[in-house]
Order: C-alpha cells, then structure tokens, then sequence
C-alpha cells in the first residue's frame, strides 16, 4: 500500500483527486513492479517554475527549471540493495522519500511532446519513483535505459499511453 502525501504550492495547474488518484496508482504500480512488500510513504509537493529552480539551485547547484526532483530517504549499494537500518518508518508506513513536480513545466511538455497533461505527470511520477528505489540515470546509459523501459512498462500497464490526449 502507498500513502501519499500532497502538497499543492503552485497555483498555474488545478490539482483534483483525480489527479492525486492517478499518482498513487502509478506509485502503486511502479511498487508492484519493483516487487516491493512493504507499505510506504511518499511525499509529493507540487510547484512551479521559478520554485522548482530554487530547489534545484539549493541541492543540485544546477540553477534553472527542471520538470521533477527525486529526494529519496534510502541509500542503496551498487547491487539495489537498501540497508535495513536506512528504514524510516512512521509506525506501518517505509518513508521512500520526497518527489517535487512543476506542474508548469509538466504542461509545457505536455505540449511540447504532443501527449496529454496526464500522462506527462504520470510519467514524471513513475521516474521520479524509481530514483526513490534506487535507479540512477545520470551519466550512466545503462541506467537511463533501464529506467524508460520500467517506466514505459508502468504507464502501458495502467493504459496511459502517449497517443492520449
């Protein structure tokens, strides 16, 4: 099970419960996907432009807007493996960590891509979920093509396809 928390701290695109259920499905699937067997606790804070660059400045020192941010609170070693006493829990829930969306930039490649608003943000949750499982793909090809294909396998399975509009 996932439990998500929202935070809406943009005002350029409406957040409704369809979207928040949208989401937690993607969470769910890539979950599923991963085989993982544990509750868990992601934090999703959505934002605009400006704020994602701020956030980007701060942590990666790379000062310009990007579309999403992966803040994950466990380390894994180079075989994928978490370390047990990296667990965060809140009782029942693993805390995987913080996810932050500019819902702004979403839209524009929305546009840009020629597929829907949804499916854009569902697929920057889905990858954004597996830099909290460990996956890298920063200088790392191998990575970055492993991570499109669980993320394409995600959003076929839930039938987000980029045909949608």
């Amino acid at each position: 099970m996932v439990e998500l928390i929202i935070e809406n701290e943009q005002n350029k695109e409406e957040v409704t419960q369809e979207t928040e259920a949208l989401l937690k499905s993607v969470c769910e699937a890539v979950m599923r996907m991963e085989e993982c067997d544990f509750d868990a606790e992601i934090s999703i804070t959505f934002v605009d432009n400006e704020s994602i660059r701020h956030i980007n400045a701060e942590h990666r020192g790379i000062d310009k807007a990007t579309d999403v941010l992966s803040f994950p609170m466990l380390e894994f070693d180079e075989n994928g493996i978490a370390d047990a006493a990296d667990f965060e829990s809140d009782g029942d829930f693993i805390m995987l960590g913080d996810i932050v969306i500019s819902l702004e930039r979403a839209r524009e490649q929305s546009i840009e891509f020629g597929h829907s608003f949804k499916r854009e943000i569902a697929f920057l949750t889905a990858h954004s979920m597996l830099h909290l499982l460990g996956y890298d793909h920063v200088d790392d090809p191998v990575g970055e093509e492993i991570m499109c294909q669980k993320q394409e396998e995600v959003l076929n399975g839930l039938k987000i396809t980029r045909e949608e509009r």
